[in-house]
């Protein structure tokens, strides 16, 4: 899909900080972004937010790992715009068959055969020591993973994860289902 992005939030705070479960009452500290019509990584600290909300304004759908359920309320805080734009949440959509969520780690492990650099805990510990290149390359580490699983699905019509004994557990996906005709044509070019 050409005119979609990849999008990743880290928080200044966590839920035990904040006393609270509800995302919206979660700071940002930085988003990450890979524009698919540039073929770009980018990544916006707080400050930063109107820019990329006026770039958001142009995209067709935003894919990420449990956006509906974290990076959407986190971010409407911000701009309650968010929802208007389409989203494809990869978590929301293994979840529907595995009856169970599961962590982009897990899957990103079994179906790429590669982890992720750390977890938002840590995040959150490199914007407060004010380690900000290191809070870039954690978030946009995240963004190419979740943009290689997207793609890994979008061409095989299927993710990889682990059961609680550690054996794969292959699940089907179809993130073709509300592509538009513009996007379907950009497909053949990924296959």
């Amino acid at each position: 899909m050409k005119n979609a992005v990849v999008l990743d939030i880290e928080t200044q705070n966590s839920f035990d900080e904040v006393g609270s479960r509800d995302p919206k009452a979660l700071k940002i500290s930085l988003v990450g972004v890979y524009f698919f019509n540039t073929n770009e990584y980018q990544t916006y600290l707080e400050s930063e937010l109107p820019a990329l909300f006026k770039q958001l304004e142009s995209v067709e759908r935003v894919i990420g790992f449990n956006l509906k359920g974290f990076d959407y309320p986190v971010m409407s805080r911000y701009w309650p715009q968010i929802h208007k734009i389409q989203y494809l949440d990869i978590m929301e959509e293994m979840e529907l068959f595995l009856g169970r969520r599961c962590s982009l780690n897990s899957v990103a492990r079994a179906t790429l055969n590669t982890s992720k650099s750390g977890d938002g805990l840590e995040a959150i510990q490199l914007w407060r020591r004010g380690e900000i290149s290191k809070l870039k390359s954690y978030c946009l580490d995240d963004v190419r993973i979740t943009k290689e699983v997207y793609e890994y699905g979008l061409i095989h019509s299927e993710l990889l994860t682990t059961n609680f004994n550690g054996e794969k557990i292959k699940v089907p996906v179809n993130f073709k289902k509300t592509l538009g005709q513009t996007a379907a044509i950009n497909l053949q070019l990924l296959i």
